[in-house]
């Protein structure tokens, strides 16, 4: 088990900073998360900067994620903020829904006064949740870097929606310390995290292990495995013979199946997968 996974460089503590002074600025906040891991994505000091705010949570990777963990999550997540909407920021899917929870905002928002203004919001969310894609796909253009690495964003941007809406674009956050270590291996999973400060033969081991346990047949698909073993690192073994990630001598490329894994897994490619499952209803 890897623990104590922790990232919090300089800039994330400017970034609280930069929440906290330009909130009274805004009327909404768009929370964007994972929705691979709908929990260990919301940073509890967003959650606290924003509280009393008008919030939208967008569940963005939408098509990376089990389909039937999303719609759970979607109706969980709606009953604590104004709306709860699946995107996926990259192709699109979701984006006319969110415009218009925007628009119906607005109006109700504008609906006493003289003076009609558009809205404006606020977009915030832990690193590499796929921010600066919905911004662009808002805007119309390409008008936040994107990468596949956590902290590309630095510093705040204001930008005019195609509809005329005010969007205020921040970098991703962090927060200073996971109590639950689980939380910080699931974003290391998803890319949230720097993969150069982690052991990532470990990482992929840990991803493997869940894998097995919770989405079997995916794992055996994908790499053509006839069963899989209750030791993970067997499968990781079995993953290595199977591609060809062999080193002199007939050695495991322990390194190589490792960064295939967490690749594949961060594309989609080996399936959808949810790593944190909606609760249940209470009765």
């Amino acid at each position: 088990m890897i623990e104590n996974i922790n990232w919090y460089p300089g800039h994330m503590k400017k970034t609280r900073e930069l929440i906290a002074e330009n909130l009274k600025m805004v009327d909404l906040v768009v929370e964007v998360i994972d929705a691979r891991v709908p929990v260990s994505s919301r940073n509890p000091i967003i959650d606290e900067l924003v509280s009393g705010k008008p919030r939208i949570i967008a569940l963005n990777k939408m098509d990376l994620a089990d389909g039937a963990e999303n719609r759970r999550w979607k109706e969980r997540l709606g009953q604590e903020a104004e709306a709860a909407l699946l995107l996926d920021s990259n192709k699109g899917g979701g984006i006319g829904e969110l415009l218009a929870a925007l628009v119906k905002i607005q109006d109700r928002l504008n609906a006493e006064k003289a003076r009609k203004r558009p809205l404006r919001l606020m977009i915030v969310g832990v690193p590499n949740v796929g921010k600066s894609s919905l911004i662009n796909r808002l805007t119309g253009k390409k008008s936040a870097k994107t990468g596949n690495k956590p902290g590309v964003t630095r510093g705040k941007q204001w930008l005019t929606l195609s509809n005329g809406m005010m969007l205020l674009d921040t970098p991703g956050i962090l927060w200073p310390k996971f109590e639950d270590p689980q939380v910080g291996l699931k974003l290391a999973f998803c890319g949230s995290i720097k993969d150069e400060i982690l052991d990532q033969d470990s990482l992929a081991l840990e991803l493997i292990r869940y894998l097995g346990r919770e989405y079997p047949s995916l794992l055996a698909a994908r790499y053509k495995l006839e069963e899989i073993d209750e030791d993970a690192l067997v499968n990781m073994e079995a993953i290595a013979a199977k591609r060809g990630f062999l080193l002199p001598g007939k050695r495991i490329d322990y390194s190589r199946c490792a960064r295939t894994v967490l690749d594949e897994f961060r594309a989609g490619t080996i399936g959808r997968i949810t790593l944190e499952k909606a609760p249940a209803e209470e009765a």
